[in-house]
């Protein structure tokens, strides 16, 4: 009968149907296709951070003009860490004296000042008053004033010292408040305040002899709002120089390297440069030149990344026919991108005591192109 067949003769199911599926296999994906999935998942999730991060940034900016304001100052950003500003010996500078001035009250600045190289042996063990006294000396001042991040112990700002005062000039530079071991809160207003406030100081101590004002990137725009403010009180310095100076902080802001992934942001002006401008932030060189009467040298090298060398010669081009430096020398001097000075090195020339010297050591008017 059929019933009795041998079970053994019955059809037997298909066997790949009673196999478990491996992982490998799972919902028709092998396993590289579904870890190219996965990675594929983490990507365009990060992509989508980074690019809701690079729209929420400029509005961000723009809702909280501060954190604009401290991106220009950027004071915060000491270097080099853990030196002690109260001992400028310990950065190779054994003639210099640290001490403390005080623009306002609130407000405490810290100034380093070096005398000329050749009183080296002399300067040992000496005091601040017997530095004030050597002001008045017959050896001529500068008076130096650094750009932004970091404090008056940074490395390239040492070694500027060091030649100048090789070259036999008295170097004093500070800290404005807000950087370094200064006390106070930063401002475009304040740090040309400090600024004067120190001038004022060296000029109750030095006599008759020169007192020259050097600037070097963002400390160009407090020095032309320091000599301007001078040449309006009919008290201008000497001379004045621009080490990488730029046209106006808006300019310089939108030519900065950290500006390019935004240059062409719909809005840029709205969104980052307005908030400088509505901080009391405006570093207007290309003003402030126009009503200022000492002679003026602006060093500028072709390969500058920080501040465009073309601004640098724009500042010239405004400043070498303006009225007010008829009877003075405007002079600019470029440093071949080949040298390599880029942003900060241009201490390193061999032609900067010349140039100094014959800047410096003329006080003929002519202006020199």
């Amino acid at each position: 009968m059929a019933f009795s067949q041998n079970m053994s003769d019955a059809p037997r199911p298909c066997s790949f149907l009673n196999r478990p599926l491996s992982r490998q296999t799972v919902a028709g994906f092998t396993a590289p296709s579904l870890r190219r999935k996965g990675l594929w998942f983490r990507l365009r999730k990060i992509l989508l951070c980074v690019l809701g991060l690079y729209v929420a940034i400029p509005f961000l900016i723009k809702l909280c003009p501060g954190i604009q304001a401290k991106l220009i100052f950027l004071n915060f950003v000491r270097v080099p860490y853990f030196i002690d500003l109260k001992k400028p010996q310990d950065q190779g500078l054994n003639h210099t004296c640290n001490y403390y001035l005080q623009p306002e009250e609130d407000v405490t600045i810290g100034v380093w000042h070096t005398v000329p190289a050749v009183w080296w042996k002399d300067a040992q063990g000496k005091d601040q008053m017997w530095y004030e006294d050597a002001l008045a000396t017959s050896h001529p001042i500068i008076l130096y004033l650094h750009g932004n991040a970091g404090t008056r112990g940074g490395d390239h700002r040492v070694e500027l010292y060091k030649v100048l005062s090789s070259l036999g000039y008295h170097v004093v530079t500070f800290d404005y408040r807000g950087w370094g071991d200064s006390v106070g809160t930063p401002s475009e207003r304040g740090m040309t305040y400090d600024a004067l406030h120190v001038f004022d100081w060296i000029k109750a101590r030095s006599g008759d002899n020169p007192v020259y004002i050097w600037g070097h990137s963002l400390g160009t725009g407090v020095a032309t709002n320091l000599v301007r403010r001078l040449c309006e009180r009919e008290t201008p310095p000497d001379a004045l120089i621009l080490e990488s100076p730029f046209t106006n902080i808006r300019e310089e802001a939108k030519s900065h390297p950290f500006s390019v992934i935004y240059r062409y942001f719909p809005g840029f002006d709205w969104f980052f440069l307005d908030p400088i401008t509505s901080s009391g932030i405006k570093f207007a060189n290309d003003e402030n030149v126009k009503h200022i009467s000492c002679s003026l040298l602006i060093l500028h090298a072709e390969d500058d990344p920080v501040v465009p060398f073309q601004l640098g010669r724009k500042l010239y081009n405004i400043a070498a026919p303006s009225r007010s430096f008829r009877d003075f020398k405007v002079q600019f001097i470029p440093f071949h991108s080949d040298l390599g000075y880029r942003h900060k090195y241009i201490y390193k020339s061999p032609e900067l005591p010349r140039i100094l010297r014959e800047f410096l050591g003329k006080s003929e008017p002519g202006r020199q192109h």
